[in-house]
């Protein structure tokens, strides 16, 4: 028994050791077949807002809970994405033909459940196509590590997989903040590696069903508070070059895209808000005009968008104040679709800008806010102006309805839209206009 212990732990051995590197060993799965999903609702406008579901969400809560979450989700149908991946998703592909979508059909039925517009964002690849062992998934460096270029194609092919696994779905991006594709050697990003991979995949959906919509290239574009070389800066910071430089890449050598996709923050990289808390959000406003001259006026994605320096100290209230600065940000801007990253926790009730609480369902202030601007604010509102008395209130307004947000610590009394207000420290109203 001695003997055959050994030979059994020095077979696991053998190899290379840089093959693998701790991780799990994937299960292999009875095949099912693919889930039978609802259409999407059919909604007059495109609802713009939604959120990306993460490692937590309402699939995997008692279903009590479940259902609450469902219910805040659906109320307003809004855009849901997720990943093949991570973030909530075991590894699709284990081995070279094996797949595993049992996650990934059971997110899938949380977001058709709850009405969603659903989207996939095609990211991140089975380690066997990044250099690793086939059957392992190595989720210590699974977001940080690109496919290779030898196995582009099979990704390619996995894309595929997925899209005839999940034919409601018609809406996906491709890849995650260029992971994987920085080059050190250079000190930029490899545009060219990402655009040849995102072609591939982009020709591959394409001949799947030709109203499936393509976009990439999900680039983060950071600022910075220095001055530096860049054709993009404001009061808010200035835009790394780098990040420019690949989209203008792209943009120049994609075979064919439906929507152009970044993301990103309002702070800079040491973290600072510029000048201030709420006036850094126009950094996304620039952005997105600077994407729309670049692109040829392509509708304009945001996959990610984050507002809150680490250790900000914020109470909800300012937390939610200046995400719905942001969302007036984006919908003047003429944003498309902006996707809210949802941090959704596994246990507890404190969770800071969740949309309810995994603890008791419960629902949280930003639940209210999405729902709000996707149900008067969706891409197709016309918006009209509206005054205020008051440059701390700021307002967006179309022809029904008009939100405004003080973004003062202190309660501001003003005239808006012709009527007189008041609004606490950091408050958020609506108010009906016209009849």
């Amino acid at each position: 028994m001695l003997v055959a212990g050994i030979m059994v732990y020095a077979g696991t051995r053998s190899g290379p050791r840089d093959e693998y590197k701790g991780g799990e060993v994937a299960q292999v799965q009875p095949s099912e077949p693919a889930p039978t999903l609802p259409p999407p609702p059919t909604l007059d406008d495109w609802p713009r807002w939604g959120v990306t579901h993460t490692q937590y969400s309402a699939d995997n809560s008692p279903r009590e809970i479940t259902e609450q979450a469902k219910g805040i989700l659906g109320r307003v149908p809004m855009l849901q994405n997720q990943h093949i991946m991570g973030w909530g998703v075991g590894n699709p592909e284990p081995s070279p033909g094996q797949f595993n979508l049992r996650d990934l059909d059971r997110r899938l039925k949380l977001m058709a459940s709850s009405r969603a517009v659903p989207i996939i964002t095609l990211c991140c690849a089975p380690d066997w196509m990044k250099g690793g062992q086939a059957g392992r998934t190595d989720w210590s460096k699974n977001h940080t590590v690109a496919p290779k270029p030898e196995h582009f194609d099979d990704y390619a092919k996995l894309a595929v997989k997925i899209a005839k696994q999940y034919p409601t779905v018609k809406y996906f991006m491709v890849w995650n903040e260029f992971k994987g594709f920085w080059n050190p050697a250079t000190n930029r990003w490899d545009a060219e590696g990402y655009t040849e991979l995102y072609n591939k995949v982009y020709t591959a959906l394409k001949k799947v069903n030709s109203d499936i919509q393509v976009g990439g290239p999900y680039i983060p574009v950071e600022t910075n508070s220095g001055k530096s070389p860049s054709e993009l800066s404001g009061p808010w910071g200035t835009v790394d070059q780098r990040a420019l430089d690949a989209i203008e890449y792209w943009i120049e050598h994609k075979k064919g895209a439906d929507f152009i996709v970044v993301d990103g923050a309002s702070m800079t990289n040491d973290k600072a808000n510029l000048p201030d808390d709420f006036a850094a959000q126009a950094k996304f406003g620039a952005v997105t005009t600077w994407l729309k001259q670049k692109s040829n006026d392509m509708p304009v994605w945001w996959a990610e968008w984050y507002v809150e320096p680490t250790n900000s100290g914020w109470t909800e209230d300012k937390r939610i104040a200046v995400q719905a600065t942001t969302l007036m940000e984006f919908a003047r801007s003429g944003v498309t679709s902006a996707l809210y990253w949802n941090p959704e926790q596994k246990d507890g009730t404190q969770c800071p800008g969740c949309l309810w609480s995994s603890g008791t369902g419960q629902e949280l202030p930003m639940a209210g806010l999405l729902s709000g601007f996707t149900k008067w604010f969706p891409a197709g509102a016309q918006l009209e102006a509206v005054t205020t008395s008051d440059p701390r209130i700021k307002v967006l307004g179309q022809e029904r309805q008009v939100v405004m947000v003080n973004t003062a610590a202190t309660s501001v009394t003003a005239t808006v839209d012709g009527k007189r207000v008041t609004l606490k420290p950091y408050e958020i109203q609506w108010a009906g206009r016209g009849t």
